[in-house]
């Protein structure tokens, strides 16, 4: 769907257009896609997420949510970007009218599914997280609405035209990112708990 989106985007010819496509990774911050595999981590499930053989339904594979079985032992790859990057590459584009087409917003450290649970579980300072087999994420994802091809489907994009054109990224290490989201969270909680206290 995305490719088919971008060929659409970018094939008419527009003389003097400039059009820019981004393919952004799997966004991190404070509301994100991580805040599920926050509470996972914290409730002693924060191990890896293991991929399995499950039926396709009818609507799930017309709406192409279906996730095929790919890669074991939690080791499918999991690219990722800071929100802070996502506002500070746009800016990087506005100020860089030579960059154009498709570009990667992404980190340049992906990491694979086992290092990402272990990485939460380190920031949370969580010391044991239980393996989750695709039957439970599945259980999981209906619960909360969302879709085990989230955390169970292989990415591994690189930011290589962002580099070469001098993007530094402030977050592009994982952990760090993960310890500014966090920290984030919880300051947020502490300011909204300082608001309803005793006046």
């Amino acid at each position: 769907m995305a490719r088919a989106w971008e060929d659409a985007f970018l094939a008419p010819e527009l003389p003097g257009v400039r059009r820019v496509a981004l393919r952004t990774a799997i966004t991190l911050g404070n509301g994100s896609a991580l805040i599920p595999l926050l509470r996972l981590a914290r409730f002693g499930a924060g191990g890896a997420q293991l991929d399995g053989r499950w039926p396709a339904s009818r609507t799930r594979l017309t709406a192409g949510t279906y996730h095929r079985f790919g890669t074991p032992h939690g080791r499918q790859r999991f690219s990722w970007v800071h929100i802070d990057d996502v506002v500070g590459i746009v800016a990087f584009l506005r100020a860089h009218p030579e960059l154009a087409g498709v570009v990667n917003v992404s980190s340049p450290y992906p990491v694979d599914g086992v290092t990402l649970m272990r990485t939460l579980r380190r920031v949370l300072g969580v010391p044991f997280g239980m393996p989750l087999p695709r039957a439970a994420l599945e259980l999981g994802a209906f619960v909360l609405r969302t879709e085990t091809e989230l955390v169970l489907k292989s990415r591994w994009v690189l930011p290589e035209r962002l580099e070469n054109a001098g993007y530094r990224f402030r977050y592009p290490e994982l952990e760090p990112a993960l310890r500014q989201i966090v920290a984030e969270r919880r300051g947020a909680r502490r300011a909204a708990g300082a608001q309803v206290g005793p006046q």
